[in-house]
């Protein structure tokens, strides 16, 4: 299986860097379980037959329609 990508040094909207080991660990575990789920259903795709620049697409704009809930609190 793929590697995932280099976690970044995560930051709050103020540019400081988020140092709650504990933060950390819990995005690394969520980006972690995204990646693997994406993985599968992008392979499942190929063996389907579908086009892979089509998946492509698609997980991008799965990945673009993500609302922040929290954007005016």
């Amino acid at each position: 299986m793929n590697s995932m990508p280099k976690m970044p040094v995560w930051k709050d909207d103020a540019g400081n860097v988020v140092s709650c080991t504990e933060k950390i660990k819990v995005m690394q575990q969520n980006m972690q379980e995204i990646f693997e789920l994406a993985q599968e259903a992008f392979e499942d795709g190929l063996l389907m037959g579908c086009q892979e620049s089509q998946l492509r697409g698609y997980l991008l704009e799965l990945m673009n329609g993500l609302k922040n809930p929290y954007k005016n609190k």
